[in-house]
C-alpha cells in the first residue's frame, strides 16, 4: 500500500518547492537545524507553513526530538512555551553554564559586542533590527551573547511591529561603575535619529 503523502503548502510565486522529506534525516533533522538557529520561539503553524507539511506531523516530530534528547541525556531540550517551540539548555546544567559564561575565559567582549552594547545603551529601548540598521550588520548572535552575559534584557515589544525591544540591566551599570544611564558620556547626538533608523530598516539594512 503506498504511503500517504503529507499535505503540501502551495509554493509562493517564484519559490521552488522544498521537499524536506528528501533532505538527509527528513523533516525531523530539518526542524532540528532550524531550531538551532532561531532567535525566538517558533510556532507549529509557522513551521508547517514553511515546509508544506501538516501541523500534526510537525508536532509529532518536535515531541519525538525531545524524547530522543531526554533518552540520550543531552544538555539541551525542546520546550513549548505559549504554543511556540525553542531549544533551551536543561535546568540541571544551569550552574555549569553560568560558571562557564561568567568565568575569566568569557570576561572580554568582542568589538562587535561592545559596539552593539553601546547602541543599545544609548538608544534603548531598541529592537535588533534597529541596532542592525545603525551598525550595518546582523546583530542577532551578538544580542544573544549580551543577554546571556546579563548586560541587556528584553524590556517589552514594539507597539507597531511587535519586535522585541532591549535595554541595559542594573548589572551593566554595575560593570561600568555608574549609578544610572544619565551618567553615560554624551554620545547619543552622534547616533542616527529615529527617522533615519526607520529608513534604514525599511531599506533592509537591519
Amino acid at each position: 500500500m503506498p504511503q500517504e503523502q503529507p499535505d503540501r503548502a502551495a509554493p509562493r510565486d517564484g519559490d521552488e518547492t522544498l521537499v524536506v522529506h528528501h533532505l538527509p534525516g527528513g523533516l525531523r533533522s530539518t526542524l532540528e537545524a532550524v531550531l538551532m538557529v532561531v532567535d525566538e520561539p517558533v510556532s507549529v503553524p509557522d513551521l508547517a507553513s514553511a515546509f508544506g507539511v501538516g501541523e500534526s506531523e510537525i508536532r509529532a516530530n518536535l515531541e519525538g526530538l525531545e524524547v530522543e534528547y531526554r533518552a540520550q541525556q543531552r544538555g539541551f531540550t525542546l520546550r513549548e512555551v505559549d504554543g511556540s517551540w525553542r531549544m533551551y539548555s536543561r535546568p540541571v546544567y544551569a550552574d555549569a553554564v553560568e560558571k562557564f559564561l561568567l568565568g575569566n575565559q568569557q570576561a572580554k567582549l568582542t568589538q562587535a559586542a561592545l559596539e552593539t552594547l553601546a547602541v543599545i545603551a544609548y538608544r534603548q529601548p531598541i529592537s535588533r533590527s534597529r541596532v542592525g540598521a545603525i551598525r550595518g550588520v546582523n546583530v542577532d548572535g551578538v544580542t544573544r551573547t549580551l543577554v546571556t552575559r546579563g548586560l541587556i534584557t528584553e524590556v517589552g515589544s514594539d507597539a507597531e511591529g511587535g519586535a522585541t525591544l532591549y535595554g541595559t540591566t542594573p548589572y551593566f551599570l554595575q560593570r561600568l561603575g555608574i549609578g544610572s544611564l544619565d551618567e553615560l558620556p554624551p554620545l547619543a547626538p552622534y547616533l542616527p535619529d529615529a527617522a533615519i533608523i526607520d529608513e534604514l530598516v525599511e531599506q533592509g539594512h537591519g
